[in-house]
């Protein structure tokens, strides 16, 4: 199990976390999800190890992660796969390559690497692109070889950041079968993002995050169905004071559409 209990984050003078607590349970897909800016990748990369918060504890197994030296770090971090935005992958490399860069640390017998990369490749439908550059990819393909590459370290979980970021919806379909693939294969998946239809796919919990906190956790069915009016208004694609924001006139025009010019009349 993951674990955060009142996780504070800080960059300069502005404060992201602000005492978030959450569990994630072992062998489901925890989706987290919330507007632009409201710390949901901070906190991926604090149950990586990537960023230390002030305050609070995260787990990963039992062990607070920014307890671990170095050495017992790299460790966690051969748990833990992590899905980036945008793959991060190394464009002057092979896929193989790349793949096999994650597999360097382990100490594993060459045919057992090569075995891993075929394997991983063969499940997010890339067979055969071994040889290929990224260049010579889609980015939803991309995207696929760095969900290959974190499958290729056989970790008990995964983070995705946000995974069908720019991509088509059939892209995203794609993506999201593949979340559900990794899931069904034993491995406990935390997913940042935006996309409300991939989340309801995809999820088995999701959580809210909203000023740095967790506003709501919930099966996908009982967010959907949230009367919360933060929650609602951003499931629904609204800002939660749409109106109130506004000047007077402005609000005015939003409630009875866009102006129409009149026509004009002769005298």
């Amino acid at each position: 199990m993951i674990r955060l209990e009142d996780v504070h984050k800080s960059f300069g003078a502005k404060q992201v976390l602000r005492g978030v607590t959450l569990e994630v349970p072992a062998g489901e897909n925890t989706v987290v999800i919330g507007q632009s800016g409201s710390g949901k990748s901070v906190t991926l990369k604090c149950i990586a190890g990537l960023v230390e918060p002030e305050r609070g504890r995260v787990e990963v197994d039992g062990e607070d992660v920014h307890d671990l030296d170095r050495q017992e770090l790299m460790a966690l971090r051969g748990r833990v796969g992590y899905v980036f935005q945008f793959a991060a992958l190394f464009d002057s490399m092979t896929v193989a390559e790349n793949i096999r860069l994650g597999l360097a640390r382990r100490g594993l017998a060459r045919e057992e690497v090569e075995e891993r990369i075929r394997e991983s490749l063969e499940i997010v439908g890339l067979a055969g692109t071994e040889d290929k550059r990224p260049a010579e990819l889609s980015g939803g393909m991309r995207k696929r070889v760095g969900i290959a590459r974190a499958v290729a370290l056989h970790p008990s979980y995964i983070l995705y950041d946000e995974p069908t970021t720019g991509l088509d919806p059939v892209t995203t379909a794609t993506m999201d079968e593949l979340m559900i693939r990794t899931r069904d294969l034993g491995v406990t998946g935390v997913v940042v993002t935006h996309d409300m239809q991939s989340a309801f796919r995809v999820a088995d919990r999701i959580a809210m995050l909203h000023e740095g906190t967790i506003r709501q956790v919930g099966t996908a069915t009982e967010i959907r169905e949230s009367d919360d009016p933060v929650v609602r208004a951003f499931i629904e694609g609204r800002p939660p004071t749409e109106l109130a924001a506004l000047p007077p006139m402005l609000a005015a025009r939003r409630l009875s559409g866009p102006a129409r010019s009149q026509p004009r009349t002769g005298t």
